[in-house]
């Protein structure tokens, strides 16, 4: 009997050729983890070419997961175990795996021709180079042929090696210790029309963990309790998966029909296929012929009384400024999704980036502004959708939603709500009747607000006595007919500001986790959120004067954010780009910010954000100060 260990944490990555089903394999580990009852993040990374060069560096694809008893907020810094299909994903993956980590090879995958391809002159497995890591050669593809080999007049030779993902996947199930049951009824429903490819996975799922269990591969395995989740039922999901969620439930607690108009773009594309499937919540689906066409579809679908929403990414969005701009001297309200990715134009499509920041908030023409929301995690997006549709709803206007390709595709546990958690939407439709007697036709006055929330009514096509213009000419106050008068045009632009800069009293105060004052404050936005905060929480252990406040709505601010930088020596942002944040804030506020950015297409490191702070501090306190603050306060 093998010994087995407890411990906290682990961090493992798989890593193969675009056509190794290295996604499958991953996303299946990240779903067992969370029905084991850990806590769960996990990274997803593809070739930005659609079919990249088999055996080479830039086509690997991997996925890593840190799967814990504590709470998890990143994917993890470094692997505790890579498992590399073949040369070209140990040599793309071997700098991200802990020295003394352990590194699973398939050593059919490193032939001669393999390690040209990857840029190897010598075979690293032999060579000696790996010496400080825990190298365990196996020849998967070998062992999986054998391990099928009653099917080999069943199946094709290339069917047979495809398999080699799940005797991989099966090999660290048992190491461990994940239940195998659950994988086995996700090949059991994927392949239930092809008898024999379901029964090929499968034996080759369960050869893997045999493999593990007898051939004394491993010497030892590991075990990870549950980590302490708030009780009731949850599931893993993707941030696109959890959009697709919020939007739905938003419009069930609205009582509305949900209509989503969109494109295929990467890495936003899910969102349209997932809600494709939810046509028995009243979900309408429209695959647009491009990105102006739907976004033009959601605004007709806002106009009939839909919840509408709609999403893309990096250059969709730019097509869908000018029809974005009409929603807004519409006063329609509508939802739409920005999944960032590397730009600019193609640039790199399944690359995460937080790039969009400036144009989400000032790219229109025009004064139109927008409220701006940004998730910061996969299950976050289910909240932030929600609230998005919230105050699209009850301030008839467009709202911009960013995610980002890491959330998109990353997975976490969720904790499904129970009824009656999520609070009811109530849209601002008129009443249909005046104080005063029964409303007779011509009026109506569609631009007539709520004195409270500057909001108009929202009257739906049809209705008696309720016709009114619409479009993007801009309307006479109260009355809504087309005006040119220059002072009617300056009134309308404020009360539209006034309307998205008064959402701030309808929005949560900021909170910083960590001092309440001290040196440094550090901002984040969107999908660095689990960086940042894994950081400020490890220096914290170290008695360090350090606070982070994470910024979920970008327009308008939280009305207390200025009062909390004020209460910090610096202020460190921290974004995947080169700095956009920064300038908003030092512009919104006249604070000095220091930017701390990264465009490589990654998402930040713990380490990385830890390492720039200290050298910060070194640089603007002096030595002494630093080593006070790096060791006179750590506890002895």
């Amino acid at each position: 009997m093998k010994p087995t260990y407890d411990i906290d944490h682990a961090v493992i990555r798989f890593a193969g050729d675009s056509g190794d089903g290295i996604q499958i394999i991953g996303s299946q580990f990240a779903a067992a983890s969370a029905l084991t009852g850990n806590d769960i993040r996990s990274l997803p990374d593809f070739p930005a070419e659609i079919r990249a060069p088999e055996g080479s560096v830039g086509g690997v694809s991997s996925f890593q997961i840190q799967f814990g008893a504590a709470p998890i907020y990143t994917a993890g810094d470094a692997c505790n175990a890579l498992i590399a299909m073949n040369a070209a994903a140990l040599k793309a993956s071997l700098s991200s795996v802990a020295k003394g980590g352990a590194i699973v090879a398939n050593t059919a995958g490193f032939s001669e021709k393999n390690l040209r391809l990857a840029g190897y002159v010598q075979n690293p497995l032999e060579d000696g180079s790996l010496a400080g890591y825990s190298v365990f050669a196996v020849d998967i593809t070998k062992m999986t042929a054998l391990a099928l080999a009653d099917y080999k007049t069943k199946l094709s030779s290339s069917e047979i090696e495809r398999a080699k993902n799940f005797f991989a996947l099966g090999m660290i199930y048992w190491l461990y210790h994940r239940p195998i049951e659950s994988t086995a009824e996700w090949i059991r429903n994927k392949f239930s029309g092809k008898a024999d490819i379901l029964n090929a996975n499968t034996e080759a799922l369960f050869s893997g963990w045999d493999y593990a269990v007898n051939a004394e591969l491993f010497t030892v395995r590991y075990h990870i309790n549950a980590a302490p989740l708030p009780k009731g039922r949850y599931r893993s999901l993707t941030g696109n998966v959890a959009i697709a969620l919020g939007l739905t439930a938003a419009a069930q607690k609205a009582r509305l029909p949900l209509l989503f108009a969109g494109y295929p773009i990467t890495p936003a594309s899910d969102i349209l296929h997932t809600l494709s499937s939810y046509k028995r919540f009243g979900v309408k689906v429209i695959q647009a012929e491009d990105e102006i066409a739907a976004i033009a579809a959601t605004l007709g679908a806002s106009f009939g009384g839909n919840l509408a929403a709609t999403a893309s990414s990096g250059p969709g969005m730019s097509l869908k400024i000018e029809a974005l701009g009409l929603g807004v001297m519409a006063e329609l309200p509508l939802v739409v999704v920005d999944v960032q990715r590397a730009g600019p134009s193609t640039g790199m499509p399944t690359k995460t980036e937080q790039s969009d920041l400036l144009q989400s908030l000032y790219g229109r023409h025009g004064e139109a502004p927008l409220p701006v929301l940004a998730a910061a995690s996969a299950a976050d997006c289910f909240d932030v959708a929600f609230e998005a549709s919230r105050i699209a709803l009850k301030y008839m206007t467009p709202v911009i939603v960013l995610s980002d390709s890491y959330l998109s595709n990353s997975s976490e546990p969720w904790r499904i709500p129970e009824d009656g958690e999520l609070p009811s939407i109530e849209p601002h439709f008129s009443k249909g009747a005046p104080e005063h007697g029964a409303l007779k036709q011509g009026d109506f006055k569609p631009y007539l607000r709520d004195p409270a929330t500057l909001t108009r009514q929202w009257a739906i096509p049809g209705t008696k006595a309720l016709e009114h213009r619409i479009g993007g000419l801009e309307k006479l106050a109260n009355v809504g007919t087309v005006s040119h008068d220059a002072e009617n045009h300056a009134e309308m632009v404020r009360v539209r500001a006034e309307k998205i800069a008064g959402i701030a009293n309808d929005i949560p105060l900021a909170e910083a986790f960590g001092a309440e004052t001290g040196q440094t404050l550090v901002i984040s936005w969107g999908s660095t959120f689990g960086a940042v905060r894994t950081a400020v929480e490890q220096m914290l252990l170290q008695r360090e004067h350090i606070a982070h406040l994470h910024l979920r709505y970008l327009n308008p601010f939280p009305r207390n954010l200025h009062n909390i930088m004020q209460k910090f020596d610096r202020i460190v942002c921290v974004e995947l780009n080169s700095g956009q944040l920064s300038q908003v804030l030092r512009g919104a506020f006249g604070e000095e910010i220091i930017p701390l950015t990264k465009i490589t297409g990654q998402p930040f490191k713990t380490d990385e954000i830890k390492s720039f702070i200290r050298e910060t501090l070194a640089h603007q306190t002096g030595v002494d100060d630093v080593r006070f603050v790096l060791e006179g306060l750590v506890p002895s």
